[in-house]
């Protein structure tokens, strides 16, 4: 089969390993099949469509939202450079699951909103499929209820126009959506069992996204996100050519 393309922005060595690491062992798939980008370190080379089988993108530490004046060169070379991407692939409806950077990447080009009105601390939360999410394909074998690990300063507010919301939480409303048939954005993160949690907990203590290092640790300690770590494993099946 044709590999996977699993970009990454994240600066740590040892974390972009584990989420490399991550999406092939949720994904079910070898070493071979899974070809990760450190975008943060060199600029994305020219995508040829026909080379890959889809297109995974992990979270990052950077912020959608943060004004440009803010951001650094990187940051917004980044951006650039994704949004070039999507330039080329939405019309394609290429096979795109973004998760939690994803979902602000691929909203924002789309025309949604992203802020910080439905931010949420790290931690896991209960994901809730919507009518649209129960009968997507993606979404085949998952309960209509599941636990997920999130983190984030912000978060999708308005749905772009041409998104369909496939699940939401009790305090972010878009969880996940849709678009086109088969490009996919999780504000939580399927990629997350506990192990990856913890490790991402003891990298970012300081990063903002929790105040009492200890009780997150121990809240976090055995959670069972097997259902959200199955959509990586529905994204393989349906898409490996």
């Amino acid at each position: 089969m044709k590999p996977f393309l699993l970009i990454s922005t994240r600066p740590e060595d040892h974390l972009a390993e584990e989420e490399r690491d991550a999406f092939l062992r949720f994904g079910g798939l070898d070493e071979h099949e899974l070809v990760q980008f450190r975008l943060e370190k060199q600029p994305l080379p020219e995508f040829d469509p026909a080379a890959w089988s889809g297109i995974m993108l992990g979270g990052s530490p950077f912020d959608t939202s943060t004004p440009r004046v803010n951001k650094s060169e990187l940051q917004l070379r980044v951006e650039h450079e994704l949004a070039g991407l999507l330039d080329q692939i939405v019309p394609l409806d290429y096979p795109f699951l973004g998760a939690c950077y994803g979902v602000g990447t691929l909203a924002v080009h789309q025309g949604g909103r992203i802020d910080t009105l439905y931010s949420e601390d790290a931690g896991n939360t209960t994901i809730r499929l919507q009518p649209e999410g129960l009968a997507d394909p993606l979404l085949q074998g998952i309960p209509a209820q599941f636990t997920a690990f999130v983190g984030h300063h912000e978060a999708c507010s308005q749905l772009p126009r041409t998104a369909q919301l496939l699940a939401s939480s009790q305090f972010c409303p878009v969880q996940m959506f849709r678009v086109g048939t088969n490009m996919y954005g999780t504000q939580f993160h399927p990629e997350l069992d506990t192990r990856g949690f913890l490790n991402r907990v003891d990298q970012y203590r300081d990063a903002g996204y929790f105040s009492d290092y200890e009780a997150v640790y121990a809240a976090n300690s055995n959670v069972d996100t097997e259902a959200a770590n199955r959509i990586l494993a529905n994204f393989v099946a349906r898409y490996a050519a």
